[in-house]
């Protein structure tokens, strides 16, 4: 399928402040896709509820900075609509028409569902919202009666839970949703200070707000290539975990230099360091100039919340309108 002209629904959960990972994994892609398709990009702060019930109060601080690093990173509500999940209360009510008719054998055998009980092992998730957030995410996804789902490879199981559910739905009940399509992201998954998957919940990221003076001591800790433990010995950049960030932050040229300099132990890992703490500083400062801008005045965010909100809200309900109807429910 071609990805233009198509209708893409995406979104992020409010549970802490974006990293380098984000903007590499996910808003490199939607910057690039509000171009060319009608794009619907969403907070979603059902989904954190998920992980976060325990203390829900906490995301509502959340949302509007994560509002302002997508602007900030590039998405422009001039050509996509930014939204609150929470605030189109049709995506709870096609999320419970959902639930009806979806076997609880499809969700327990959802690999992501297993693999994340186990890696969170510090949170009770054995709650229904966990288990049956692939529902949710399936309304937010048909409800815009989407063709298109930007996803990584391990996100595919969600998406093809999705489409099953629309094919179940179609079948009893008469033709609506299309099955969305999957378009797939590159996998840009960075490493972590620490040498870990980068992730808010492990706190080992180079976050997009923070500024070169907080960032600078943190690339500066970063754990090498751990066979390196004297300049003079040679080194492996493919196992280092600064060579991924300097692939996408430093020039070809230079990172053939650096690869080179670090076979040969004529690069020392300081050095590395400190250029990758450079480049780093100027690939965020225009995020941060724009982000200054929004702290500024706060009440853009909110507004630009509320617009596409109203936007997403009026799709939404023509498109409950005729699915009452179709499941008879249209008193």
């Amino acid at each position: 399928m071609s990805n233009t002209n198509n209708r893409i629904v995406s979104g992020m959960r409010p549970t802490g402040r974006l990293h380098l990972g984000h903007y590499f994994g996910v808003l490199v892609n939607w910057i690039k896709i509000q171009e060319d398709n009608e794009c619907f990009f969403f907070v979603a702060d059902w989904h954190a509820m998920t992980s976060e019930y325990s203390d829900p109060r906490r995301i509502k601080g959340f949302v509007p900075d994560l509002v302002k690093d997508w602007i900030a990173a590039g998405l422009d509500p001039e050509k996509c609509t930014i939204f609150h999940q929470s605030q189109v209360k049709e995506h709870a009510e096609l999320h419970l028409i959902l639930s009806m008719l979806t076997p609880v054998g499809w969700l327990e055998r959802n690999p992501t569902y297993k693999e994340m009980r186990q890696a969170l092992t510090q949170k009770d998730l054995a709650t229904y919202g966990f288990l049956g957030y692939p529902v949710l995410m399936a309304a937010d996804i048909l409800m815009y009666k989407s063709t298109l789902v930007p996803v990584g490879q391990d996100q595919l199981p969600h998406l093809e839970l999705a489409r099953e559910i629309a094919r179940r739905f179609n079948y009893l009940n008469g033709e609506f949703f299309p099955e969305p399509e999957a378009m797939l992201t590159a996998d840009a998954k960075l490493p972590g200070l620490d040498g870990r998957k980068m992730s808010k919940s492990y706190n080992n990221g180079i976050f997009l707000g923070e500024s070169a003076d907080e960032m600078r001591p943190k690339v500066m800790t970063m754990l090498t290539d751990s066979n390196r433990l004297r300049k003079a010995d040679p080194g492996d950049p493919e196992i280092c975990n600064l060579y991924p960030y300097h692939k996408l932050l430093t020039g070809a040229d230079k990172c053939a230099e650096i690869e080179a300099g670090c076979r040969d132990a004529s690069w020392g890992c300081v050095d590395c360091k400190k250029l990758l703490a450079d480049n780093m500083a100027k690939f965020l400062e225009p995020m941060h100039e724009r982000r200054a801008k929004l702290d500024e005045n706060p009440d853009i965010v909110w507004q630009i919340l509320a617009e596409g909100t109203a936007k997403a809200r009026a799709r939404a309900q023509e498109n409950m309108e005729i699915i009452r109807e179709k499941v008879g429910f249209n008193f």
